[in-house]
């Protein structure tokens, strides 16, 4: 019988809702529906189990993760699945540098740390992998902060034979994932990108944070489309916060071209997703590459990562 994967989580917000609920109703009724890879190295999706669980929020903090995952201002909507308790207390999550040890201490019996705190924080998503490298725990980081293409970070998790997967993302299927789709048609059928847009609007709570904190946000979207435009020819325009949006995410894409007899072609998309979902649809698999990576001494990034993330080592900062 497989061993399940243990893993603990930094951030009780909409990402971990859609990955709790989603573990819970996989488990249940055994559909594959919306499932990329139902194995890895012989994990189906229903062998792992949240262990534990961090965040700030004073209201979350002590409450059962089952109950923390709809409290306010979590909007992600409600799966059809029984969810029982969890048994996992939120606890109190790492406020500065001098906390990593206890951080550290509190990760013993998890394999994976799955950072899904809010962008913006770069100090904090370090802190956070520092502990898990010195708990011998693996570190993925979701957000677009650099962590795993800070070459030095990179290094010592190498060293540690600890596997570190970031950074940043890419949506199962998402604004960049379609973007960068598109692009690449454009170049196989041989037309000449003028210009391209993407607007990006939303509802939950990382969206409001990456308006008021966007900094490493554009540079990793940039970073996800790097191999398919031509320099200075694609936009990605400020994140638009809409609360009424909730957990969906709309997003514009814009494309003009010229064919042949350089003649214009121009394409016009609206994307409209569960952002939540699109985060789990791609942790899920995460997760099981970082813990065969972890149960086989590989340290580091894992290249079985790469197509998932929208910053991986070597792109830029």
């Amino acid at each position: 019988m497989v061993e399940r994967v243990r893993v603990a989580v930094v951030g009780v917000g909409n990402n971990t809702s859609a990955l709790v609920q989603g573990l819970a109703l996989y488990r249940q009724s055994g559909s594959l529906v919306g499932i990329r890879r139902p194995m890895i190295d012989g994990l189906g999706v229903g062998d792992i189990d949240v262990v534990a669980a961090f965040a700030t929020s004073a209201e979350k903090i002590g409450r059962d993760l089952t109950e923390a995952i709809f409290l306010p201002p979590n909007n992600f909507l409600r799966l059809n699945c029984d969810l029982p308790r969890a048994g996992v207390p939120v606890t109190k999550g790492l406020v500065d540098a001098a906390e990593v040890e206890r951080v550290a201490a509190a990760l013993a019996g998890a394999e994976v740390l799955l950072y899904s705190a809010p962008s913006g924080r770069p100090h904090t998503a370090r802190a956070y992998a520092e502990a898990a490298r010195t708990a011998g725990v693996a570190f993925i980081n979701t957000t677009s902060d650099p962590v795993a293409r800070d070459p030095d970070v990179l290094h010592r998790f190498e060293e540690a034979g600890v596997p570190l997967l970031g950074d940043d993302l890419a949506s199962q299927f998402g604004t960049s994932v379609l973007h960068n789709a598109l692009l690449r048609l454009l170049q196989e059928r041989g037309l000449t990108l003028v210009s391209s847009y993407q607007v990006n609007l939303g509802g939950t709570e990382d969206f409001r944070n990456l308006v008021d904190n966007p900094n490493t946000k554009k540079q990793s979207k940039l970073n996800a489309l790097s191999e398919s435009h031509a320099a200075g020819t694609v936009e990605v325009a400020p994140l638009g916060y809409l609360p009424h949006l909730a957990s969906q995410k709309v997003a514009h894409l814009n494309i003009e071209a010229q064919g042949w007899g350089e003649t214009a072609v121009s394409l016009d998309v609206k994307l409209k997703v569960h952002d939540p979902s699109g985060a789990a649809g791609v942790n899920i698999d995460l997760i099981r590459i970082a813990a065969s990576a972890l149960r086989n001494g590989r340290g580091g990034h894992s290249a079985e990562a790469t197509p998932s993330l929208k910053s991986p080592p070597g792109t830029a900062i």
